[in-house]
Order: C-alpha cells, then sequence, then structure tokens
C-alpha cells in the first residue's frame, strides 16, 4: 500500500514564509518600492495571496536586514534615504571589517586562501552590468561581489562578527542600489585585487589599509544620494 506525505500546516507556512520573504526583499533590492515607502501589510498579502501572519513574519526578517524600518504606530516602511544614515553605515564597516580582516589573515588556513582566489576570480569574471533595454545592474555580479568580501573575512573565525557583517553588507547594498551617480575615475577591480594580493601575502597592514580605502570610497559615492531618484550603484 502506498503511504500520501502530507505537508503540515506549520511546515505550509514556512514555505510560505520564505516565499513572501525572498519577494519582498528582492522587490526592495530591486528598487520596486521608492525610499519611505509603506510596506502595507493588507496589501502585500492580498498581492501574495497569503495570510497577515505570513506577510508580518516575513517583514520581521526584512526589518532584521535593514531594508525596512518598523515605525510606531505607523507600520512597516522602506528605509527614507538620507546621508546620515548611509554613512553611519559605512563609519561602522570601516571599523569593524579592518579588524576582521586582520584576524582572518591571522588565523586563515590554506582552505581559506583557497576560498579567497576562487571568490576573486569569480568576480573578475562576472559581468557588473548586463545589457538589456540599456545596462541593468547585474545581481549576479553584486553576489560575486558580496562573497569576495565576505571570504576575505570568513577566516576571522568569529560567526557572531560575520552575522553583523552580513546585516551592513545588506544595508550598504540597498545604499548602493539606489546611488544615481558613479565615480567614472574609480577602478574598483584594481582594488578588489590588492586586497586579495595583501591578503594571500599574510600582510595585515597593507590589507586593512587597502580595505579601510576602498570602504571609504564607496561611502563618498553615495553622500548626495538622497537627493536623486534611486539608480545605478555607485
Amino acid at each position: 500500500m502506498t503511504q500520501t506525505t502530507h505537508t503540515s500546516p506549520p511546515a505550509e507556512k514556512q514555505i510560505l514564509s520564505e516565499q513572501v520573504y525572498t519577494h519582498l526583499r528582492d522587490a526592495i533590492m530591486r528598487g520596486d518600492h521608492a525610499p519611505g515607502d509603506a510596506l502595507k501589510p493588507q496589501d502585500l498579502a492580498k498581492e501574495q495571496g497569503v495570510s497577515l501572519a505570513v506577510v508580518r513574519e516575513a517583514l520581521v526578517r526584512v526589518v532584521g536586514e535593514g531594508l525596512a524600518d518598523r515605525l510606531p504606530n505607523r507600520g512597516f516602511a522602506v528605509p527614507a534615504y538620507s546621508d546620515r544614515r548611509w554613512q553611519e553605515i559605512a563609519e561602522a564597516r570601516r571599523t569593524i571589517e579592518p579588524v576582521m580582516l586582520r584576524m582572518a589573515v591571522e588565523r586563515g588556513d590554506v582552505d581559506w586562501e583557497a576560498r579567497v582566489r576562487a571568490s576573486h576570480h569569480r568576480l573578475t569574471r562576472t559581468p557588473a552590468y548586463v545589457a538589456e533595454e540599456g545596462e541593468h545592474y547585474s545581481s549576479a555580479w553584486a553576489e560575486a561581489h558580496r562573497l569576495f568580501h565576505r571570504t576575505l573575512l570568513e577566516g576571522c573565525g568569529n560567526p557572531v562578527l560575520l552575522e553583523t557583517f552580513d546585516r551592513l553588507w545588506t544595508a550598504s547594498e540597498l545604499a548602493r542600489r539606489w546611488s544615481a551617480h558613479r565615480n567614472p575615475d574609480r577602478d574598483g577591480a584594481a582594488e578588489h585585487r590588492r586586497l586579495e594580493e595583501a591578503v594571500l601575502a599574510r600582510d595585515a597592514d597593507t590589507a586593512s589599509e587597502v580595505l579601510i580605502r576602498h570602504l571609504t570610497q564607496t561611502a563618498a559615492g553615495l553622500t548626495g544620494c538622497a537627493h536623486h531618484e534611486p539608480g545605478r550603484e555607485a
């Protein structure tokens, strides 16, 4: 006799919650919701055909990632764009990540070195923009970029610090995608190459200095974005 397996209600809710969370996160990152836009649970539930409980669970998750704010007596909203907000995030990254990188250089093993090489190779081989009805930001490059920076820091071996990095990265990535201007003189590929070289040479001082300059350049490119419409990455 064939036994039929049924998805239990809790498991089904978990699947729905994950789907709604992924859809909402991607929509915010794509710019479907403008800075400051309200994220109304009722509208989102109707749009996705799910319960309010599922939507609220997804909203709480994106708030935890810094992709939405929970406002007292006003519900949920996409973060309002302010230079101060994003510069504070950049300051936090410049404070934490160089320390993590020093730890990684000191603690990372040969397997970590191999992952650093592989992640940098993937980044260099992934186009930053795709040509479809004009140039559009490449989500594949964004993921390769994130993986390279995270792999550099994974050698530190501290999961608490890595969780902090993940949250700050997601919030700053949203800011970059909202940026309406770019620095045409910046050579980001060269900055990434110098990072890889310094790390693999086990030169913690140079690696930290390169990373600080790299993060400072990114922060400078975001200044003034509050006065522009969301656009291409800075």
